[in-house]
């Protein structure tokens, strides 16, 4: 998917959600253990009742390649079931040097090897240049780079200034940026981290922002607008838990469509008030 397209969806169903796929077996309702496949049947459940409040779905790989060849296979069948119309986000989190980079690429982005065509994947720069661009070689995909994540580790490391006082997120972001352009880099950024947008925004104006801690995580959406959209909108705002475990029972699905229902009404006011939608 290009930008464009990209932009397109996000006006026509004046929404920049992203609904994460993390399928946890052990919540999932009960009456779907009995089915051949309970992960893709959850998931296409899912997916079903939100496609047209959404305008991505990211399915955190971890939740399958913890089952092996049957994980792998619901994922392959949950890929082919998103909508052509969303942007498929692999959340890999990979990053290697450039020949085990690029294997992961074809991994998750070559269809005619793997099963799998992915529009994106999220990738830890730690590695540097060589575990990113790799994955920038294949057309219309996209790298998702880690910048300021919102989990508690992240200080561990990100905050950390070098003797000019750029935080280490702002130097890897000002890195990447010489390697794609936004046509074809995207950076993770946490909700939680509220004024911390605005860092980021100095630093890449343009980029889109895969923004995932939004409802469960605490994060706030309003927050997240105020200091993190663009003028194309710039954001996809995932939320996971509070979306696909709104039920446990039989109606899991038209519980999860009508909390994201809720997120895609509150999008679209936040796409009125920056005028990107009327």
């Amino acid at each position: 998917m290009t930008r464009a397209e990209l932009i397109h969806q996000i006006k026509e169903k004046r929404s920049f959600l992203c609904v994460g796929l993390d399928t946890d077996l052990t919540k999932i309702p009960e009456h779907l253990l009995d089915d051949e496949d309970p992960i893709y049947s959850f998931n296409k459940a899912i997916i079903d009742a939100t496609a047209d409040l959404c305008v991505a779905y990211k399915p955190n790989i971890a939740f399958y390649e913890c089952y092996g060849l049957k994980g792998w296979q619901s994922l392959q069948k949950t890929w082919a079931a998103l909508p052509k119309d969303c942007f498929s986000i692999a959340d890999a989190k990979r990053g290697d040097i450039g020949n085990t980079s690029g294997r992961y690429a074809m991994a998750f982005f070559d269809e005619s090897n793997s099963g799998l065509g992915f529009d994106s994947i999220t990738i830890a720069p730690y590695m540097g240049k060589d575990s990113v661009t790799p994955f920038l070689d294949f057309k219309s995909k996209w790298a998702i780079v880690l910048a300021l994540t919102s989990n508690e580790g992240s200080l561990d490391f990100q905050n950390f200034e070098n003797k000019e006082g750029l935080q280490l997120f702002e130097q890897v972001i000002d890195k990447v940026n010489t390697w794609g352009n936004i046509d074809n880099l995207m950076y993770v950024v946490g909700a939680t981290r509220g004024e911390g947008f605005i860092k980021i925004r100095e630093h890449a104006p343009e980029h889109f922002l895969l923004v995932p801690g939004v409802g469960a995580q605490g994060g706030s959406l309003e927050d997240v607008c105020k200091y993190g959209m663009n003028r194309d909108c710039g954001l996809l705002v995932n939320s996971t838990r509070g979306i696909i475990y709104a039920s446990k029972g039989r109606d899991f699905a038209e519980r999860a469509r009508e909390e994201a229902l809720k997120l895609q009404k509150e999008m679209e006011i936040e796409l009125l008030k920056a005028g990107i939608i009327s």
